[in-house]
């Protein structure tokens, strides 16, 4: 009788355990991004910390290799999520597309490429591209077209002053480079930094600190997907903005060394470097707040290189309310 008693007492006190042992089944979903940058540090922190996780999510990382790469998976379906410069929800709402995609999460304010020169050039000014041959990625790209901004900031004309190449693939232009193409190239991290360490580039500018603070590279979905699925979305959000505040509240070395499971192939002195540099241009949204007045810079910026005819409302390219949501 006793030894029934304690049978099932361990049996209630396994029942009561029960519950707090079940793990939450984590929603799956798909995030496609423009390509694998250090640029992007705090979402593969989002990622290594396990903050998708804390907000019910598993998340499914894939390369786009481009922009307009991007928002095809997410049009097509085959990406939940997409992670690129805004211009590409720009492009389709003018586009007329009924089910156009949405920003509802801004990371990056600032160019993250570098101008890369095949020789070191300590007094680098942007008149010292005059005449030469710039391999500046896709036409109708953000990259491209905040070079092309920068250039006539500096009273340089691209197609008369200098030589913008602008049919080689993102992904394909730091081969090109190094295949001996071009006088200059404009690179990401950790590429950059590579070709330099290696001494077949040398780094010469930085294209965000010339351009000022534009939306460079945000989270969007198709605006159905996002009425049907607000509580991933805004876990989502919730998940990214965690990120910014842990890189922002952390050293480089600890982000460094948080970002090494994401960038196996690039020792911790690299990736330090690589998060000083971005860090001291203040390349990194402190909230995934877009700011309305920085997506008109980014529009006239693509007016400027001739991409854009009509500018787009910003009430119906952005829905901050996830972030506003996050944020508070």
């Amino acid at each position: 009788m006793k030894l029934g008693r304690i049978v099932l007492v361990f049996a209630l006190v396994i029942l009561l355990l029960l519950p707090g042992c079940r793990t939450k089944e984590l929603k799956e979903i798909t995030l496609c991004e423009v390509t694998h940058s250090i640029f992007y540090a705090p979402q593969y922190i989002a990622i290594s910390k396990g903050f998708f996780e804390e907000e019910g999510l598993k998340v499914t990382l894939v390369n786009g290799a481009g922009a307009d790469k991007v928002m095809t998976a997410v049009l097509s379906g085959q990406a939940d999520i997409g992670f690129s410069g805004p211009e590409a929800c720009i492009y389709v709402y003018n586009e007329g597309k009924e089910d156009y995609s949405v920003v509802f999460a801004q990371l990056t304010k600032r160019d993250g490429s570098f101008l890369v020169a095949r020789e070191p050039m300590p007094d680098f000014k942007w008149e010292d591209v005059r005449g030469k041959y710039i391999i500046g990625g896709r036409k109708g790209g953000v990259p491209e077209m905040t070079l092309e901004y920068v250039l006539k900031q500096n009273d340089i004309i691209p197609g008369e002053d200098v030589q913008v190449d602008t049919s080689i693939q993102f992904a394909l232009m730091g081969g090109a480079f190094l295949s001996g193409l071009g006088d200059f190239v404009t690179l990401f991290e950790p590429i950059a930094s590579t070709l330099e360490r290696e001494g077949t580039g040398h780094i010469v500018a930085s294209i965000g600190a010339e351009s000022g603070e534009i939306p460079y590279t945000a989270y969007y979905a198709k605006k159905s997907y996002i009425e049907k699925n607000p509580e991933i979305i805004q876990a989502f959000t919730n998940a990214v903005y965690k990120g910014q505040r842990w890189v922002e509240n952390h050293s480089e070395n600890e982000v460094a060394e948080a970002l090494k499971d994401a960038f196996p192939d690039n020792d911790q002195q690299l990736l330090e470097t690589v998060v000083k540099r971005y860090r001291e241009q203040d390349a990194w949204n402190k909230t995934p707040v877009m700011k309305e007045e920085a997506l008109l810079r980014l529009q006239d910026v693509m007016k400027d290189a001739g991409e854009l005819k009509d500018i787009a409302p910003f009430e119906k390219i952005v829905n901050n309310t996830f972030a506003e949501k996050a944020v508070k």
